[in-house]
């Protein structure tokens, strides 16, 4: 029995499936999970002593590698002059200050600790600015686990949702229109039903919850003219492509060329420096109905946290555009050997990109994948034999088909060619599934 083994089962009798956080649990893959005990650079170390290429970098943050020395040094420094003051620190306005530097639509920042806070507060937000009730989402993308956006889409493109997990209540449901993504005319449907009621569409910058899905040509600037024709917000959750697919997130890359700018926006991951910080902020008018100011409450004592702060100053610090252009050619790297890989066996895929966010779809590649049902109806059963072979061969990666796969700046030649040398193989037992 391998340490991960015991580590398991013992975690089995004190978490609920000995985990915190469901994902790690293997349950879409199967097998034990690894229990990590240190990471560095493009690596992690399991309790066993085995090493991995992770693919993973935290869920993101780790966009200049793991326990990148300037973010330590920065943590440490912190940490020397305490954990937590309850009070406000001038590094809250550093690290706001850097964002808004980078991303122009944000006119006020308020630090939380989640990106799941950063979700419902803008949603509560969006709901006391407009005094409105109803919020749009799309099937397959996630916005954290708030009671209200786990909804399942209901009978109709207009009809209200249903609960979507055990504990959230029919009613609760009922606030939430669930839309199929890349679909602007079911986006009009529900608007010419229910546009005096709805207070914002949320939307990921680009989905990486149902796999890497690609916003259709247009998609997200018709959000904007569609919510701001109906006096609605646009809330644009960038917790997982913020600050990493380049300076400004996914909207830097898109909105901000198309003219777009959401109402507002939901950070988290590289935000923090893999600390637990998220943040929202957008338009100083709608911004500044939270308290203080307004009547929105929201409030966290952590939020803030200088430790985390100092973490997020020094990954925003080092992110220069040489770490964002080593990113994106290692991701274009990797997407390719995987594509040909697969190719050489004979496995039908598609190959899912948002900025240096990619992810295989199998069985896709006829027409690739737009939206959640097309994520679901993929030979998703391809994916255990193929994660488990790469986990072998010393490359970890997202334990679930429908995650998004990371590389960060410490990804040298050693590591790409570790993986290169891993997907052979590994396609081979996709194949043979």
């Amino acid at each position: 029995m391998t340490s991960s083994q015991e580590l398991f089962d013992r975690a089995k009798t004190l978490m609920p499936g000995g985990v915190n956080s469901p994902v790690r649990a293997f349950g879409s893959v199967g097998g034990t999970p690894r229990f990590m005990v240190n990471a560095k650079g493009a690596y992690l170390t399991d309790a066993d002593g085995r090493d991995y290429v992770d693919l993973v970098c935290s869920w993101g943050p780790a966009l200049l590698g793991h326990a990148h020395p300037d973010v330590l040094a920065a943590v440490h420094a912190a940490v020397d002059h305490g954990l937590s003051f309850g009070a406000s620190t001038p590094a809250e306005s550093e690290l706001a200050a850097l964002v808004q530097g980078r991303v122009s639509g944000v006119e006020r920042l308020r630090m939380v600790s989640t990106g799941t806070e950063a979700t419902m507060t803008a949603v509560r937000l969006a709901r006391g600015f407009t005094g409105r009730d109803l919020i749009i989402k799309f099937a397959g993308c996630y916005h954290g686990h708030l009671d209200s956006l786990l909804a399942a889409a209901g009978s109709g493109l207009a009809t209200l949702a249903l609960p979507g997990s055990a504990g959230v209540t029919a009613a609760t449901a009922a606030e939430t229109l669930v839309l199929p993504y890349n679909d602007l005319a079911a986006v009009e449907t529900a608007f010419a039903a229910h546009g005096d009621r709805i207070a914002a569409v949320i939307t990921e910058a680009a989905p990486a919850n149902m796999g890497v899905v690609t916003p259709g040509e247009g998609f997200n600037a018709g959000l904007s003219r569609i919510t701001a024709a109906h006096g609605a917000l646009l809330i644009v959750d960038e917790v997982l492509t913020g600050f990493r697919t380049g300076p400004a997130g996914y909207w830097g890359l898109t909105g901000a060329a198309e003219g777009w700018t959401p109402d507002l926006f939901t950070f988290g991951k590289v935000i923090g420096g893999g600390l637990p910080t998220a943040a929202l902020g957008g338009r100083r008018e709608v911004m500044d109905h939270l308290a203080p100011l307004g009547p929105v409450y929201q409030a966290g004592t952590l939020s803030g946290n200088p430790v985390a702060m100092a973490a997020g100053v020094a990954t925003l610090t080092a992110a220069t555009a040489e770490v964002y252009a080593t990113v994106d050619a290692r991701s274009l790297e990797l997407s390719a050997a995987l594509s040909q890989a697969l190719a050489a066996e004979g496995v039908d895929h598609s190959i899912q990109r948002a900025g240096s966010l990619f992810s295989v779809a199998f069985g896709t590649s006829a027409n690739g994948v737009h939206n959640y049902a097309d994520a679901q109806a993929q030979e998703a059963f391809r994916y255990a034999p193929f994660f488990h072979s790469m986990l072998e061969s010393g490359v970890y990666l997202p334990p679930s088909v429908f995650e998004a796969w990371f590389l960060s700046a410490a990804h040298d030649d050693a590591a790409m060619n570790r993986i290169f040398a891993a997907l052979p193989a590994a396609a081979k037992a996709a194949a043979a599934a």
